[in-house]
This record gives C-alpha cells, structure tokens and sequence, in this order.
C-alpha cells in the first residue's frame, strides 16, 4: 500500500515530531547568531574608529607642519581698490600704497562692413610686442600668420585669430552700422601690445580696402587698417612713495612674499598689512581637539555600562578598546621638553573629567602671539620619540595603530577573522540539521510505511475470521 503523506497510515503527526527534533539540531545556530551580531557590531564600530583615528592622525599632521605656523594674512583698509594676499612665512609688515593708473590691454576695432559680408583674401602677420616708443618694437615670441580666403566673413576670421594662439583674442560686434571686428591683447602690460601687417592679395597692403583694413601698422610715420581703442599700458603705483610699475594689475614680484590685487585707480593712499594668522592657528588647533574629542566620545560610549537601565556598550570590557582610551589621555599629557611650551597645557589645552578636551581661549590667545614657540611645541625634531613634538608624536601614534600590525588594525582583523570561523559554525549546524531532518523523514517514513502494512494485514485476518464464524454457524 502506498503511503501519499508521511503519518497517513501510522496517524502520527510525522511532520510536527521531525520539525520538533530538527529544531533541537538547529538549537545552537541561536547563540551563534546573537555572537555574529556582537562580532559585527564590534567590527562595525571599529570601522569607525580607524576612521576616527585616520582624521586625529591628519589633524595632528598639520600641526606638525612648521608652516602651520608660519600663517600670516593682510589686511588692506581698501581691499575693493588694493588688495593684498600673502605667502605663509611672510614676515608682518605693513606699508602704504598709492595707485595712479591701471594696467591696461592693447584694443583695436574695425571699421563696420555689412554684417556677413567678405573683407578679401590674403595673410595677416601677428606680432606681439611694444608701441611704447611710437614704433613697433617686436618681443621674443613668433609671429603667426594666419591666411584668410575669399569667402572669410568677419566671424570666420575671429574664429582663426581665437585658434591660432597668437596671444590677442578676437571678437564681432553688431550695431545698426554692421559689424565690426574687436582684436584685444590676451594679457595687460605695455610690451604685451600687437601689430597686425597685412599682405592683401589685392596688391594694395596699407589702404582701408580688402584685406588691409584689418591691420594695425605704422608706415612713413601714419598708422592704418584698425583703430586703436586702447593702448596697452603697465599699472603704475606707488609703495611707500618708492614708484613701481607692473605689466599686470596682480603684483606679485615686488615684495617677497606678497602679492598686490590692483583694482582701481586711488585717491588717497591705501595701507596694507601683514600680520600672523592667529585665526588660522586657532582653526587647525580646534580641529585637533574636535578630532581627539570625537574619538573619546566613541570609545566612552562603547566601553562604558549604565548600572541603571543595566545596557552594556558593545565595546564593554574590550581589553584593546579600553587600552586605545587610556592610550590616547597618556598622550595628551605627554611632554615635549626644551621649548616656551612643553605641555598642551601650557597653552591652554586640558583634559576634563571624562577625557574630553577642553581650550581655554583667552590662554591659548597668549600662546597664539607666540609662534615661535608653538611652532617648537608641535614641530620640534628629536631622534628620542619621547622628546619631538607634539604633532610629530600624535601623527606617528595614528600610524602606528593603523599600520598592519598595529592595535586598531589587528583587533578589526580578529574580529573579521571571528566572523568568518562564526560563519562556518553556522553553516554546520544548518547542514547537520538539514541531514538530520532528511534521515528522521526516511525512519518514520519506513515505520510509518511498516505499521500500514501491518494494518492491512490485520483487517484481512479479521476479514477471514469473520467468514470462518459465519461458514461454521
């Protein structure tokens, strides 16, 4: 007889008694899945922690650069007519300075033609140079020569001047009158001016027809082709009443150090500083201590236990967690001897109850106006590790726990590697109990199949002896 569902025959719930017992196989898989949600919470915090420990170390990096605190900035009680930028290690100063005239671009247009109408064809020849004397003076670039056709408007040939890199840029302009072509030096000064010869395919080179009309030249002592709008000239100034002269309104050579943003022509004289930079020292300082405070703050949480509500942090009673807190306030107060300031204490860096970093501002302002000696504080060199300085220490201390070997890194690799071991713990239990529920399906499968035969036979021996009592009465 055949069995179509397992406990048919028997009438014992098969399916109910195996899930039971399978059950009891997978039993283990619970403990082993609330220790894989520790394992990643642990390793997921971790994570951040490296993160974490990766910006402390940068934030350290920066006050281990000597130009950290070299930071200057100027300052100019005109900064819409001068402006000034300055060079970190620039030393402060201050000066006065005056501006007479603006560097300027040489600028030349056309006479209008019909818009989209043909000038000629021939070769324009561009040279870059100075009209400072009233002759062309040529500089020490090339010049180019730019060919020009027939079916050429005044569109097109801008288009070639723009392309051929000949240091003018060129555009059209379109009034009621037509079109002109406006040719610009591409850089201010007066050697940085142009000169346009024409060779005109129509024999004539210096007359207002073809080709020619688009040249600037002098010849026999008369300019022709293109008027001139402006002539390129140098900015012209004054520092201190001593005169400079600049090809471009961005000084940048006459001060070492120092760059001058000239912007307007002034009236009275405008006075530039240059002082240090404290709000830049204090910015890079504030980022330390929000760095080392947001690393602090994570380990506190993770480590500590509330007896109250009785919730342990995931990291509470990691040796290496505890270990990396403890760590870092030992570095804090670590010292960096033979300067005006050894300790961050001195300049007004303390750790509070807790561990968390605190500034106090108005020390710290009194340390700010010495560089020099926070510069030494954070920069100092030493071939003892114990004795460089405090930026050197704090960098070379995120490294070394981020580095393959290093403390962080090899607690996140244990746990990744507890991951994995808890994975395969997993997979066991789900393909023992998967074999398990296999072999208890096929056992009461046969006793199940046993006890319908057994049946079967039963009601044929009471089917017989109901026939044998009828045929004996």
């Amino acid at each position: 007889m055949a069995i179509s569902s397992p406990g048919l025959a028997s009438g014992i719930d098969i399916k109910g008694i195996v899930s039971q017992l399978v059950a009891l196989e997978r039993a283990p898989l619970v403990p082993l899945q609330q220790q894989a949600a520790s394992f990643q919470s642990k390793l997921s915090i971790y994570g951040t922690i490296k993160s974490m420990v990766a910006g402390l170390g940068d934030a350290a990096a920066k006050l281990s650069d000597p130009k950290a605190w070299d930071l200057v900035k100027g300052g100019s009680t005109a900064p819409d007519k001068v402006g000034i930028t300055v060079a970190a290690g620039t030393s402060p100063t201050s000066m006065s300075v005056e501006v007479q005239s603006l560097a300027k671009a040489q600028s030349n247009a056309s006479t209008a033609i019909p818009i989209g109408s043909t000038v000629g064809s021939g070769t324009l020849n561009i040279q870059l140079g100075s009209w400072a004397t009233g002759d062309f003076v040529a500089g020490s670039g090339t010049a180019i020569d730019l060919s020009v056709t027939a079916d050429d408007t005044l569109s097109t040939i801008a288009s070639k001047m723009n392309a051929a890199n000949a240091g003018i840029s060129a555009t059209v302009l379109r009034d009621a009158s037509g079109e002109r072509l406006l040719v610009r030096s591409k850089d201010t000064g007066a050697d940085l001016g142009f000169r346009i010869q024409a060779t005109d395919d129509d024999g004539v080179n210096t007359d207002a027809a073809g080709l020619s009309r688009l040249a600037y030249d002098k010849v026999a002592g008369s300019f022709h082709g293109m008027a001139l709008s402006q002539a390129g000239a140098n900015a012209q100034a004054t520092v201190n009443n001593v005169p400079i002269s600049s090809a471009s309104n961005t000084v940048k050579d006459a001060l070492p150090g120092i760059t001058l943003n000239l912007s307007q022509v002034t009236t009275t004289p405008v006075e530039l500083t240059v002082i240090n930079d404290k709000e830049g020292m204090r910015k890079n300082i504030q980022g330390f201590v929000d760095a080392y405070n947001a690393i602090n703050s994570m380990l506190a949480t993770a480590t500590k236990y509330d007896p109250d509500t009785k919730v342990a942090g995931s990291l509470q009673g990691d040796s290496t967690a505890v270990g990396l807190q403890n760590a870092l306030r030992g570095m804090m107060r670590s010292i960096t001897p033979g300067g005006t300031f050894t300790r961050l204490l001195d300049i007004g860096i303390e750790i509070k109850n807790g561990g968390t970093m605190s500034v106090d501002a108005s020390k710290l302002d009194t340390a700010l106006s010495d560089p020099t000696g926070l510069k030494a504080l954070f920069t100092t060199k030493s071939s003892n590790p114990a004795s460089q300085g405090f930026g050197l220490k704090m960098d070379a201390f995120a490294d070394g726990l981020l580095a393959a070997n290093g403390l962080v890194t090899g607690r996140a690799d244990a746990l990744k590697n507890s991951v994995t071991r808890n994975t395969k713990e997993q997979d066991k239990v789900a393909d023992r109990a998967a074999r398990a529920e296999v072999r208890l399906l096929a056992q009461y499968n046969a006793m199940d199949a046993a006890v319908g035969r057994l049946n079967g036979l039963s009601a044929f021996v009471n089917q017989q002896v109901t026939l044998w009592n009828k045929n004996s009465g």
